[in-house]
């Protein structure tokens, strides 16, 4: 699904985001990505949404090296990736269910296919009652959740989350998690960036730890305090 192979990514002004990198993410994991700020996670994210290239190694996702795309491909890249942000992001002059069906009109979809999907999206992420809502008479957890529902709508096989509970109170984070689980049953792959402690050592995902652009912990069902053997990655 996800491979890295010898990835480094070096910025103009010198400073090192990922060096020499091998990851292998497969399809149906859940994957936390953590490290401190600037150890390399939000780079990583960001190469996999090709928002900024590699300076050495290759990127495969769903089995195209993505590193050769031409511009003009890379929205068809990106319709295969869903994206979550802590700030969430919203059109605020548009209702829930507008946000949501402003994805599906992006990639061209009928007025059936939206009516029809839209609904069935919203009730996934226990939104029904809140589609003609605007995001400023939502909760956090709310608008939270409608850009849940905005990055799963078009079935894209992978959602990249970056901190999606980091503006969010413990209890509503709790639910945004349990959102991320049923989208993750499925089938979606999901790479989430995080620095929730809690919620990584709870949940025993596997984790990949960052440290100076280095992966330097891989592990299945994993937490910040466990101490567990690395498991092997893509070489």
């Amino acid at each position: 699904m996800i491979y890295l192979q010898h990835v480094s990514k070096t910025y103009s002004n010198g400073a090192i985001g990922l060096n020499s990198t091998n990851l292998s993410i497969e399809k149906g994991e859940f994957v936390f990505i953590t490290g401190n700020s600037g150890s390399g996670k939000s780079t990583l994210l960001r190469l996999l949404l090709k928002e900024i290239e590699p300076s050495h190694g290759k990127i495969i996702i769903n089995n195209r090296d993505i590193t050769k795309l031409k511009r003009k491909q890379i929205p068809y890249l990106r319709r295969d990736i869903g994206v979550v942000f802590q700030d969430f992001r919203l059109l605020p002059t548009k209702t829930v269910y507008e946000n949501v069906a402003f994805a599906m009109q992006i990639v061209g979809a009928t007025n059936r296919e939206i009516r029809k999907n839209v609904p069935i999206i919203l009730g996934l992420v226990g939104l029904a009652r809140k589609a003609r809502c605007y995001p400023e008479e939502l909760s956090g957890g709310e608008q939270q959740r409608t850009a849940l529902a905005r990055a799963i709508i078009n079935n894209s096989p992978i959602l990249i989350a970056d901190e999606p509970t980091g503006n969010l109170d413990p209890a509503t984070s709790w639910e945004i998690m349990n959102c991320l689980q049923d989208i993750n049953k499925r089938g979606v792959t999901i790479v989430m960036a995080t620095h929730e402690r809690e919620i990584v050592n709870t949940l025993k995902k596997r984790v990949i730890e960052i440290t100076n652009g280095s992966v330097t912990k891989d592990m299945h069902e994993g937490g910040y305090d466990d101490e567990m053997e690395y498991s092997q990655v893509f070489v």
